[in-house]
């Protein structure tokens, strides 16, 4: 994937995601999809989604040889914009054309 679309999607949805906190505070994004049946299911597949995300970067850092706690504890407080973060920061490997590497993709298969 590109990195300027990677990077202006990361500054636009964190300017908006920082408006938003502004606007109804933390707990008030919390409150309102604990409010109604859709709302939680809204949170649920959001939890599942960001627990395999974080799963990918843990193994996916590992392989590099990066340290992934910083964008899981990113993304158990500010959601997707720790995976975000992390595709930002992410070196290009050689021969993977923007995409994971062989050896990622076989260790995600396991």
């Amino acid at each position: 994937m590109s990195r300027i679309l990677l990077l202006t999607v990361f500054a636009a949805f964190s300017l908006y995601s920082a408006y938003v906190v502004y606007d109804v505070g933390y707990i008030g994004i919390l409150h309102s999809h604990l409010s109604n049946a859709g709302g939680i299911q809204v949170l649920c597949d959001l939890t599942i989604s960001l627990s395999l995300v974080c799963i990918w970067i843990h193994r996916d850092a590992r392989a590099q040889g990066r340290n992934p706690w910083p964008f899981l504890v990113a993304t158990l407080f500010l959601g997707s914009i720790g995976p975000l973060l992390y595709l930002v920061l992410r070196p290009r490997t050689q021969g993977s054309r923007g995409g994971v590497s062989a050896a990622v993709a076989a260790n995600l298969i396991r």
